[in-house]
């Protein structure tokens, strides 16, 4: 409902500017200062007086003196209080936000017809995934879920490295060492188990004598060629490493949960000659030059001073190379194509958004959107030595000490539905990888994190357990009204409290935030809305009774109420990648 208000307000608006004969460019439709009751208001008074030639509070005046309501279903009324013109809602405007969240698929947008695959995660598969690199999948995960509400057809992609060094050096590593060689796996996991490979053929490299690490680099080079020739024999050797240490990150990711439509080889844009495409028309540009024995684009046009290398002096293409024709192939098969990175590769993707350009590609299509790291305090976690910390390890810990934390509250707990421990073992994971995205995900991307354990799995404070905790109430009030007899009704004429008002303003405001969200790829900015949503809706719990009501009329419609408050922080969880329990 708030975007049908919100457009009957930028019309109102934009019809008095005309009638006034004042330009309607900028019509400066925004949230109100707090001591402001109203819904919207406009600031364009400002923004007219000089050309008007009056003071702002006098213009706002004459242009809310032009609003004419006739034909507005949500605008009850308009005012004017110092420079800004005031916008308050009806009562249709509650009705039908009341009427519209009690459908299950509440805060879901029109579909727009557009096809968009978001990339995220792809980290190298040479083991497993460390926590450090844990946003990329969580916030990734969620850009693809908000778009998707938003009403676009989303898929996921992960693009495997399996053409560079590394997977080179793993290939080599594997097929030369003895298992006997190598200590015992963290877990009994093919990343785990493989990963084992890649760290002794590194020590190799970096310690052994001079010759024998000139055998092993040539025995490198020999396969990174073979991959570049299109031998398929190479490739096999290649696919044998990744595949298995793949299986085995999925299995990680799978628990957050990140999972993906398509996982995208870097060799299949070798094998069907993409890659060897996308050089020749590379040299062919204006902007290629051959320097320091290899072929680069200089791109200072576009203010980039660093060179872009393509094709190194043996002929091979680079990531960013084949990365080209990759992006290339998403623009042919999609409308818009997102990928979701490391700070640390801001100034690759700004050379990719560049070569695109040069080879002639609508990079309007392309938004590419940066991470920041995640860190863990100083002794939050034991690890073991010389392997840092897993996601696995984060996830283990998070859910041992959530299911430490339902255990304690066990006696406090207000419903008399038993849990077994089948219950506890499910409300423990819901809640400890809730905490764990949420505490991720709720902080803007840009700006590091550090997680901590107290914060993030606190039940009263802002954190994952505390929205949660708000759609097991409503499931709650739910059982125990239908036990009583009491059916959800949707009369808002008997919802008059200030606290029932701010619950259905709140939801009425749900799908907007869904689509500003979407629009600048900010999932934090639901998880701040599911933040001040459980306040709003608590503070509604505390202050009006549904299962004792005065009246049954007030209870059948507090009830709606409910239930259109239990779909809103649902979806908003659902946004977020997290599970809603239905009991805590």
């Amino acid at each position: 409902m708030f975007r049908a208000f919100r457009s009957e307000v930028e019309a109102a608006v934009e019809s008095a500017l005309s009638a006034l004969d004042l330009p309607t460019d900028d019509l400066g439709v925004e949230e109100p200062p707090e001591d402001m009751p109203a819904a919207l208001a406009s600031s364009v008074a400002f923004r007219l007086a000089g050309e008007v030639g009056a003071p702002p509070p006098a213009v706002a005046e004459d242009v809310a003196s032009e609003i004419d309501l006739d034909g507005y279903e949500y605008v009850d009324r308009v005012d004017a209080q110092g420079p800004y013109v005031n916008f308050y809602v009806s009562e249709a405007y509650y009705a039908d936000a009341l009427d519209a969240g009690r459908d299950a698929g509440y805060g879901e947008l029109p579909a727009t017809g557009k096809s968009v695959v978001v990339e995220h995660t792809s980290a190298n598969p040479t083991g497993p995934v460390h926590v450090g690199r844990a946003r990329n999948p969580i916030f990734g995960d969620a850009v693809a879920r908000l778009l998707e509400y938003a009403g676009n057809d989303v898929e996921t992609h992960y693009y495997v490295n399996d053409a560079g060094r590394q997977v080179a050096v793993f290939t080599w590593a594997y097929e030369t060492f003895d298992e006997s060689d190598l200590p015992d796996p963290e877990r009994d996991r093919a990343d785990y188990d493989l990963v084992r490979y890649y760290r002794k053929g590194n020590d190799f490299l970096e310690s052994d004598d001079d010759e024998a690490v000139a055998d092993a680099e040539a025995e490198i080079a020999e396969i990174m060629q073979g991959l570049e020739a299109g031998d398929e024999a190479t490739f096999e050797r290649v696919a044998t490493v990744v595949d298995q240490v793949l299986s085995g990150m999925r299995t990680s990711l799978e628990r957050l949960p990140a999972e993906f439509d398509r996982f995208v080889k870097e060799t299949e844009f070798i094998r069907n000659g993409d890659a060897d495409e996308v050089v020749t028309r590379l040299k062919d540009s204006g902007a290629a030059v051959y320097e320091e024995d290899a072929w680069q684009l200089d791109l200072s046009e576009y203010g980039i001073e660093k060179n872009l290398v393509f094709l190194r002096s043996d002929d091979t293409t680079l990531y960013t190379t084949r990365d080209l024709a990759h992006h290339e192939w998403k623009f042919d098969n999609y409308d818009e194509a997102v990928t979701v990175l490391g700070e640390d590769h801001k100034l690759q993707a700004e050379q990719l958004e560049a070569a695109l350009d040069v080879l002639g590609n609508e990079t309007d299509k392309l938004r590419q959107t940066f991470y920041s790291w995640v860190n863990l305090p100083e002794g939050g976690m034991s690890t073991r030595e010389g392997t840092g910390v897993d996601l696995d390890d984060l996830l283990d810990e998070s859910v041992r000490r959530a299911r430490e934390e339902v255990e304690d509250r066990l006696d406090t707990r207000i419903r008399n539905d038993d849990l077994s421990e089948d219950d506890i073992d499910r409300i423990a994971r819901q809640v400890g990888i809730g905490a764990v995205r949420y505490d991720i995900v709720s902080k803007q991307p840009t700006k590091g994190i550090t997680f901590e354990w107290e914060r993030a799995l606190d039940f009263e404070a802002q954190s994952a357990p505390y929205v949660q905790y708000v759609h097991a109430r409503c499931c709650g009030i739910e059982s125990e009204a239908a036990e009583a007899g009491i059916e959800p009704a949707a009369d808002v004429s008997v919802l008059t409290t200030d606290a029932e008002r701010a619950l259905i303003e709140a939801i009425a405001r749900f799908p907007a935030v869904i689509e500003r969200a979407a629009d600048d790829l900010e999932p934090h900015v639901v998880a701040t809305f599911a933040r001040d949503f459980a306040e709003t809706f608590n503070t509604f719990y505390r202050e009006c009774s549904v299962l004792n009501a005065d009246d049954e009329a007030v209870s059948a419609a507090r009830l709606g109420l409910v239930e259109a408050a239990r779909h809103t922080v649902a979806n908003a969880l659902d946004v977020l990648g997290i599970e809603a329990p239905e009991s805590m």
